[in-house]
């Protein structure tokens, strides 16, 4: 049975309601909170999944030409903030806050004197 969420007008609190596909529009959904009728439907967030394959495509379309990057910070924090979210994983914070630098136009080589660690040790077994 699917789990619709909704949120309560009166008292703004949200809430699951589990409905079969025949009852959803027909039955009468109360807030599990106050009991009052006065409720709408909450949408939440759909996230598809791509495959690797799909993901690495899309990304070869999008940064076709490198060239040039290097000399325009903007440029490629947009091109770094894109392919992050491409790929579809959690990021460390640091992501953000070296893409954030590149998007305002710092260079990668003032970002490395500001952030010393961000190329740091990774836990590997490199000497």
């Amino acid at each position: 049975m699917p789990t619709y969420d909704f949120i309560c007008n009166k008292c703004s609190q949200r809430f699951d309601v589990f409905l079969t596909y025949n009852e959803y529009g027909k039955k009468t959904v109360k807030c599990a909170h106050c009991g009052s009728k006065d409720v709408r439907r909450r949408l939440t967030k759909v996230r598809i999944a791509k495959s690797e394959e799909s993901r690495m495509d899309s990304m070869a379309d999008d940064f076709s030409g490198f060239e040039g990057l290097e000399d325009d910070p903007k440029a490629m924090g947009q091109m770094m903030r894109k392919m992050g979210k491409e790929m579809g994983e959690d990021l460390p914070p640091e992501f953000d806050e070296v893409v954030d630098r590149l998007e305002s136009g710092q260079s990668p080589e003032d970002i490395e004197k500001a952030i010393p660690d961000l190329g740091g040790d990774t836990g590997g077994d490199e000497e």
